[in-house]
């Protein structure tokens, strides 16, 4: 498929994980894709594979996100938006610091503000295109992830609003909330557990119907899908990509 021939791709966070997978996946489907990381090197590495351009991008940052939006838009179009930028700060309530809260929000929930914002003029006034932004089932709550949840949620809110806002201009919002997926992050995570990445995976999949974690293409097809024409009229909604876990 070549859903994307001629059209123009952001993704922030774009160097790694569900950011690289889709940006791989737009690309394979012929989307100019602009790769957004503050991990410059390896924005490079991915833009390079897959035939894209990087940008370094700070998304906590007003000018590097308008900065990432201005060189994405350089033909003057931007058809799609994709927020995956994320860390994690995770930590009970009663240890949880500032910088833990405020990093983590400051990260998902106001990045995602500075991209949709940036993103909307130029989408707006072109009258189209389309933002997938990224949540998580975390948003449902999670244990240890206040801060995370709090943003991730935030962020299925903010879907609903910009859809309501942007869609009399012919620009449709949506977000996808996933669940555990494969990733260097959740590998780190296993090893602060004490645990191999192998085996962190096998235990969580135990709690999938599935009876599999999901890996990063599984949610960048889904990006794809509600970043193109077939999902046209999907706007405002929020996606699970978690295998039918209980907390989904």
């Amino acid at each position: 498929m070549r859903r994307f021939e001629g059209q123009t791709v952001l993704v922030t966070g774009g160097a790694k994980g569900i950011g690289a997978a889709t940006a791989a996946r737009l690309a394979s489907e012929g989307a100019q894709v602009v790769v957004a990381d503050f991990d410059e090197a390896a924005a490079t590495e991915t833009a390079e594979r897959i035939g894209g351009r990087a940008v370094r991008c700070d998304v906590t940052s007003r000018a590097d996100v308008e900065a990432a939006v201005a060189a994405a838009a350089e033909s003057g179009r931007l058809d799609v938006l994709v927020t995956c930028a994320g860390i994690i700060r995770d930590n009970l309530i009663h240890k949880m610091t500032d910088d833990d809260w405020e990093a983590v929000i400051a990260t998902h929930l106001r990045g995602t503000f500075l991209a949709a914002q940036a993103a909307q003029a130029v989408m707006t006034q072109q009258g189209s295109g389309s933002m997938v932004l990224v949540s998580s089932v975390s948003a449902l709550g999670n244990r240890g992830q206040a801060n995370y949840s709090a943003a991730k949620m935030g962020i299925q809110g903010f879907t609903r609003t910009l859809g309501i806002e942007l869609g009399p201009f012919g620009v449709n919002a949506n977000a996808i909330a996933p669940g555990f997926i494969a990733t260097e992050m959740t590998d780190a995570t296993a090893r602060r557990l004490g645990m191999e990445p192998e085996e962190h995976r096998a235990k969580a999949a135990e709690n999938i119907p599935l009876r599999r974690v999901a890996f990063p293409e599984d949610v960048a097809s889904v990006v794809a899908f509600l970043a193109s024409d077939a999902a046209g009229a999907v706007n405002g909604q929020s996606i699970n990509v978690c295998g039918g876990t209980v907390m989904c």
